[in-house]
């Protein structure tokens, strides 16, 4: 979620981020029909061909084999580079109907599109739609039905297997090659991160995710990010639990000033990289955290806390977070 300087709402709702899937979809003479994440039924004429869907969303379903017709959220820096969140798309090849706020659809735009489905992925705590706010969600709806696939309160290739079921329902070939190379990529990258989490807990290493803002520190809890709790129960990957969670946020993190940035240990620094967190060089301004082992010695690696839920996606970041890991493991 970006917003004008990162809240802690705001870290709640992102932090994050089924191997069943969704209700399986019905094509028949009668129609097609879906029921997601939230118990919604949505029935079309026919299946949907023009797919309008946040950013995250859009970019898992185009990995498993959908055609996306329009975007919202952040899609572009102001570098002109991609948003990690909108992983493998291409800007040009879409319209992005993003609107003036967060929260907001340019919905002019939107229904100049003709679309068939909005999809936007959706958090346990969250009656509504991610990046939809909820007046923005109540017009929208009468433009086109909505879909929400839950990416909270699961773990990783639960949520990566719900991306894919609803591609499957799409017409998406999710038995392709590339699709299923992308699933053996997957499963390489893990294992490697599995070796790295073996060698950190044998030799008595630990990891700590961590964001901040200029007002507070935050210290993440692995177990309410899919991809965060899938490194720890499933590769073993040894990232601490912080002991006071802020139920007010979801329970995503710790808060904390940053007089108490050095209450928790950490061998690396897991950072949060979106652009609305402050930056390892920006925190290390701080002379608590940065007279901590980690910090003085940038020990720091990348966490792509919002990336699209695929196979594809999660192989590229899972190899890069190996890459970095050892590099610091060695330095």
């Amino acid at each position: 979620m970006r917003a004008a300087a990162l809240t802690a709402a705001s870290l709640a709702a992102v932090g994050t981020l089924s191997a069943c899937g969704s209700s399986q979809p019905e094509q028949t003479g009668d129609g097609w029909s879906y029921t997601d994440d939230r118990g919604i039924t949505v029935t079309r004429p026919e299946r949907p061909q023009q797919i309008v869907a946040q950013v995250s969303a859009g970019a898992a379903l185009q990995d498993f084999g959908v055609k996306i017709a329009g975007t919202f959220g952040p899609l572009v820096r102001d570098d002109g580079s991609v948003e990690p969140e909108a992983g493998s798309l291409d800007p040009q090849a879409l319209t992005d109907v993003t609107g003036a706020g967060y929260g907001e659809v340019n919905l002019e735009r939107l229904a100049s599109l003709h679309p068939d489905l909005l999809v936007s992925g959706k958090y346990a705590e969250y009656p509504g739609l991610w990046h939809l706010v909820e007046d923005q969600e109540q017009k929208v709806k009468q433009i086109v039905p909505t879909a929400g696939v839950q990416q909270s309160g699961i773990a990783l290739p639960a949520a990566i297997g719900k991306y894919k079921e609803l591609a499957r329902a799409l017409g998406a070939d999710v038995e392709s090659p590339k699709v299923k190379a992308d699933e053996q990529a997957f499963h390489a990258a893990a294992s490697r991160l599995r070796d790295i989490g073996a060698r950190m807990k044998a030799e008595g290493k630990s990891i700590l995710a961590i964001g901040g803002t200029k007002e507070e520190f935050f210290v993440v809890v692995p177990a309410r990010n899919p991809d965060l709790d899938y490194y720890v129960k499933e590769l073993g990957l040894p990232i601490t639990t912080p002991a006071n969670p802020d139920q007010a946020g979801g329970g995503y993190f710790e808060r904390l000033s940053w007089e108490k940035a050095n209450a928790y240990p950490g061998d690396i620094f897991l950072w949060d990289a979106r652009s609305a967190s402050m930056t390892p060089e920006q925190m290390k301004q701080n002379p608590v955290f940065a007279a901590t082992p980690a910090a003085s010695a940038d020990r720091f690696v990348e966490w792509e806390a919002v990336a699209p839920m695929s196979h594809a996606s999660y192989a590229k970041i899972m190899n890069e977070l190996a890459d970095q890991l050892q590099f610091r493991l060695a330095a």
